[in-house]
């Protein structure tokens, strides 16, 4: 009988066919969703995802990475998430912080699973996410790293210790980097140093600010651990990323 009521229901899915299903998930508010390749290729997304990049049409999208659209270290771990899943590690409601379409770090809630074909093989990966609402019942699952990761977004310029982040969650340090390990998978310096590093980049492309005083003013004392962070993160320097800039607009640096 439950083997009747599976088969009805795969031709009645099969007769209303994948292409109006997969429609109905422009329908989903302020929700991006995908559908990608076992190479991380892009295959297909909903009408928020090409909102949020500011893309006219799928066409934009289809056959490209990550890397096309995220700063790299995002790419990157966007990326290692599909070879994850497809491996079988299913991502389930995962808050995360990640950039909101003002270029700001926000909290969102991540689920992904494997894409399978008519046999069952994995050849692929899907997954939607969402940003958190200030109010949401989730994010007071993560209360305990909030507070800390608030702090860093807001006094990243300033020199900033982990014991005083430990001190402000009420924890010790080493329970706070295991928080930080479980819903950022990364340690509070890591952090620390991609929200530096994320706005020194947002104001090399912005300013026309040296780039010795941005590297001040987001808390890097030493210009080359700047430059070498920078470019381990973004895959550049920062006075190439500046002349690519300058380039594009007909300038040239004075600094």
């Amino acid at each position: 009988m439950i083997a009747d009521k599976e088969i009805v229901d795969m031709r009645f899915l099969e007769e209303i066919g994948l292409k109006q299903l997969i429609h109905l998930l422009d329908l989903l508010p302020e929700t991006l969703f995908w559908l990608k390749n076992e190479n991380s290729k892009i295959i297909y997304v909903n009408q928020v995802f090409l909102d949020k990049f500011g893309l006219k049409s799928l066409a934009e999208v289809v056959g490209k990475s990550d890397e096309c659209f995220s700063p790299p270290h995002l790419a990157k771990q966007f990326m290692t998430d599909d070879q994850k899943v497809m491996a079988g590690e299913l991502v389930t409601n995962r808050v995360e912080l990640n950039l909101a379409i003002d270029g700001e770090f926000a909290w969102f809630s991540t689920t992904k699973r494997p894409l399978l074909n008519r046999r069952g093989d994995i050849i692929g990966s899907y997954g939607f996410t969402h940003q958190l609402e200030r109010s949401s019942s989730e994010l007071s699952t993560i209360s305990a790293i909030k507070a800390p990761v608030d702090f860093i977004r807001e006094n990243y310029h300033r020199d900033i210790s982990i014991d005083e982040l430990a001190k402000l969650s009420f924890l010790s340090v080493s329970a706070l980097e295991r928080r930080f390990k479980k819903y950022l998978s990364k340690t509070p310096k890591q952090l620390l140093n991609e929200v530096r590093l994320e706005n020194a980049r947002k104001m090399l492309i912005e300013t026309s600010l040296p780039i010795m005083e941005i590297a001040y003013q987001c808390g890097f004392t030493e210009h080359s651990y700047f430059s070498k962070k920078f470019k381990l993160l973004f895959g550049t320097l920062p006075s190439q990323l500046r002349s690519q800039v300058l380039d594009s607009t007909g300038q040239h640096d004075s600094s």
